[in-house]
């Protein structure tokens, strides 16, 4: 008798176990890892739409913010279940390549050039081509973030097609901090410098200083972000369904509602265009 009761107590600690087991592992089912740009973690989106996921989804989203660039490189490396970034040609090869299932469009903003109010280089005006040619040929402190985000890239062609070289023609009035927006629009304001930035991080972004929009309205400062779900056939580990989940959410008539709804002092950051051809 005492030896049938000592097995069913080690049967019932046993399954007590494995059914903590199970909770734990479906909890852990339950969360996802998002690598996504910093503009749209310093713009505090995340901060406003994840919480209405989670009451809908039941599912906690982690979110690790870093350039375009690193991030896809995370996701080929399978440490994200979902990357959310704005870089269009490198999301499709991402995709081609087999590291994505598929990409989707989510949201626009836009670039703005930011410069001090007296604008030293007189680059003011809605070419921003004009503005960066007039940029270098002043010598004005222009502050890159250096980071291969998707707003490095943008500048990056940005000044190829501007005719100038960058690799090439930089000088010393052109810094590359290696560091994310807030950290490039801090530093272009403590040091009086132009800098390209996302519109929604610029509405965010208190520490302006003498900083203000400078050029703005070109259409070749248009900014698309894209979503895509980290591909499970490469990366077993990937969280196909509540990754999945998260992505679905994001181009829904809710998500892309949530998205529009996210405003600063009455300015709107983001433009849901999931259904937009092309995009």
């Amino acid at each position: 008798m005492p030896a049938r009761r000592t097995a069913l107590a080690f049967a019932a600690a046993f399954l007590a176990g494995v059914s903590l087991a199970q909770a734990q592992a479906q909890a852990q089912d339950r969360s996802i890892v998002v690598f996504s740009t910093t503009s749209t973690q310093d713009s505090g989106l995340f901060g406003h739409i994840l919480p209405m996921f989670k009451a809908k989804t039941g599912i906690d989203v982690r979110v690790v913010s870093q350039g375009t660039g690193q991030a896809l490189d995370t996701g080929r490396r399978g440490d994200a279940d979902v990357v959310f970034v704005h870089a269009k040609a490198q999301e499709q090869k991402f995709v081609a390549d087999g590291f994505g299932v598929k990409r989707h469009p989510v949201m626009y903003n836009d670039f703005v050039l930011i410069g001090p109010k007296g604008d030293p280089a007189g680059a003011k005006s809605k070419d921003i081509v004009a503005g960066l040619k007039a940029i270098k040929a002043k010598g004005a402190n222009f502050i890159s973030r250096g980071d291969r985000s998707g707003t490095h890239s943008a500048e990056l062609n940005l000044w190829r097609a501007s005719g100038i070289d960058i690799a090439k023609e930089k000088g010393p009035w052109y810094k590359e901090i290696g560091q994310g927006m807030g950290a490039a629009l801090n530093t272009a304001s403590a040091s009086n410098a132009y800098v390209l930035a996302d519109r929604g991080t610029w509405i965010s972004f208190k520490n302006r200083g003498d900083l203000a929009i400078v050029v703005e309205g070109d259409n070749r400062l248009f900014n698309q972000y894209g979503v895509m779900l980290v591909n499970p056939e490469k990366h077993k580990h990937v969280k196909k369904d509540a990754g999945q989940a998260f992505v679905n959410w994001l181009i829904s008539p809710e998500g892309q509602a949530a998205i529009n709804a996210y405003k600063i002092n009455g300015q709107q950051l983001f433009f849901a265009n999931a259904n937009a051809p092309g995009a």
